[in-house]
């Protein structure tokens, strides 16, 4: 270990440990380096975009004790690395993170970055964040829409708090609402142009299935019944009341849009598609959902 001497170092032998390991890469990166990298950096409260010269520096003795103990949670205790650091990354945003909420990976953020180009017709002046966790979207949805208000909600007041966190660390104290909701149920009556909302939806067997990472992760954010519709279904069938006459409601189901699909064959859900990957996320419009109301009732 004596050998291990700069951030680059560090950088290397842990890429090298985590490739060795069963560890699960998925809540932010999709490979070794860009884990070991926001693993290290993190630890050491520097930024991703530290100049090149930074890592050939040398690390203190307390340095390395410090990296050596979070590297060993993250290999053999399967802590994922944003709970690690308390922080992740979304939209090119760095945001506040524990085990209180959801770690940000939805691959709506692509949609974000793309302005939610093809899908509405002018930019939102009222957008609702449902299901919000630690913020992440409604926060990069009021980055890229300045114009816009946004509330976003959540049944967990401990969700909330994280995210009240990340408006702060943000300063969109005016831009921002966060409210605790049972999804639309204590939501005052407003109609918004876009509801972009990543729910729980993992269904039981895929519960079971899940890599022990994700069990840091609270239960109240994943689980939604046998076929992981549980809260999707709700959010279809109560959504055109919060709906302005062209808005949009853009929904993530993951694994479980062959379940909606099946269940909803006459529906004609809208399935994007994303250039950096993912799948399993639809947008209905307010006039699609009012023609099948029937089939959510």
């Amino acid at each position: 270990m004596e050998n291990l001497r700069t951030v680059q170092d560090f950088i290397r032998w842990t890429s090298s440990q985590l490739s060795l390991s069963d560890v699960f890469l998925g809540h932010g990166t999709d490979n070794p380096i860009d884990e070991a990298k926001q693993l290290i950096l993190a630890t050491l409260g520097l930024s991703l975009y530290i100049p090149t010269e930074f890592y050939s520096a040398n690390l203190t003795n307390d340095e390395k004790q410090e990296l050596f103990a979070i590297i060993q949670k993250r290999i053999s205790d399967r802590v994922p690395t944003p709970y690690l650091t308390n922080q992740a990354w979304f939209c090119g945003h760095s945001f506040y993170i524990d085990e209180r909420v959801l770690i940000p990976r939805s691959p709506i953020g692509e949609l974000i970055d793309n302005h939610f180009q093809s899908l509405l017709l002018q930019p939102p002046q009222q957008i609702l964040d449902l299901c919000t966790g630690s913020g992440c979207i409604g926060i990069a949805c009021a980055y890229a829409f300045p114009e816009a208000q946004i509330d976003i909600t959540d049944i967990s007041l401990e969700a909330l708090d994280v995210a009240q966190q990340n408006i702060d660390l943000h300063e969109m104290n005016f831009q921002v609402m966060p409210m605790q909701s049972d999804l639309f149920n204590d939501i005052p009556e407003k109609q918004y142009d876009l509801i972009v909302t990543n729910p729980p939806y993992v269904d039981n067997e895929d519960m079971g299935d899940l890599p022990d990472e994700f069990f840091y992760e609270p239960k109240l954010a994943l689980e939604a019944g046998f076929d992981g519709l549980d809260i999707v279904k709700r959010i279809l069938r109560d959504a055109i009341d919060y709906l302005s006459p062209q808005g949009v409601l853009v929904c993530e189901v993951g694994n479980s849009w062959v379940s909606l699909q099946e269940q909803y064959p006459q529906v004609p859900f809208n399935w994007l598609e994303f250039e950096r990957g993912g799948l399993g996320v639809f947008s209905i419009t307010r006039e699609e959902l009012i023609q099948y109301y029937q089939c959510f009732k």
